[in-house]
């Protein structure tokens, strides 16, 4: 790992430490809380993928005539997550994306995914991302949120990349997923698509992916220190964006009753 990489991981860490320790995840006693944290979660889903398919506009050739963009391996990279975001399986070994794999967990546990399908339905038909959030009625912390990441995708490549790489990284801890499992035990008939997901997203996205991202954003940053500083600073805000977004998440959950 060279300074640039270590550098900038030294001072996102203050910031991904309240992350990955934040109340939140203790607070997830109920299915009935797992249903509020999917309704505002699958919003971080969907657009991740937009971060993600932004960066394979840039980075290789998607338009006809084919001509070589980039460096191979960034290509090998984004190409191979796309693969796996867009048509992973399903338990059943179904091909599907990993957005609509989390939609079909949450119809399975009861979820409310109004928002979520009249937002693509807005999109389908030709609504810009910015309107189709201000005609739907959703918490600030949602649309905050959704609005910073396309504010990402508009910047140059290598800050989408690090943003992808160090500010949307895995953020769901062990403790998270204990619980999980734990009230999949008695509530398999709700939560085992929710189960699969989280169990295949750490399959998937595993330390392999993370290793290829961190030389994705070597290669575009270089020994550029201007580069790497904006890359520290988009990645610290989109850190603290989902931050913003776990707060909310947290003050809107029912309460737990004894």
């Amino acid at each position: 790992m060279n300074s640039f990489i270590e550098t900038l991981r030294k001072e996102i860490a203050p910031i991904r430490q309240q992350l990955t320790n934040h109340s939140l995840y203790a607070e997830m006693q109920t299915v009935q809380q797992l249903q509020q944290f999917t309704q505002w979660h699958v919003f971080a889903v969907w657009d991740f993928m937009s971060l993600l398919k932004s960066l394979q506009t840039s980075l290789t050739c998607t338009t006809a005539p084919w001509v070589p963009v980039g460096n191979a391996d960034t290509r090998y990279l984004i190409n191979e997550i796309v693969l796996g975001e867009e048509s992973d399986v399903d338990a059943q070994g179904k091909r599907t994306s990993h957005f609509e794999l989390y939609l079909q967990a949450m119809q399975q546990m009861g979820a409310d995914t109004t928002l979520m399908e009249q937002l693509i339905a807005y999109l389908q038909n030709g609504v810009t991302v910015t309107d189709a959030l201000h005609k739907l009625q959703m918490p600030d912390a949602i649309k905050n949120f959704v609005l910073h990441t396309f504010h990402i995708i508009q910047q140059p490549v290598h800050i989408q990349a690090a943003v992808f790489t160090f500010g949307r990284e895995d953020l769901i801890p062990d403790m998270f997923i204990g619980i999980v499992k734990e009230l999949s035990v008695s509530h398999a008939e709700k939560l085992s698509i929710f189960k699969y997901y989280l169990e295949r997203h750490i399959e998937v996205d595993g330390d392999h992916h993370s290793h290829l991202a961190m030389e994705m954003v070597n290669t575009l940053c270089g020994t550029d220190a201007d580069k790497w500083r904006g890359a520290t600073i988009a990645s610290y805000q989109a850190l603290e964006k989902r931050k913003e977004l776990w707060d909310a998440v947290l003050n809107s959950l029912p309460e737990v009753v004894a």
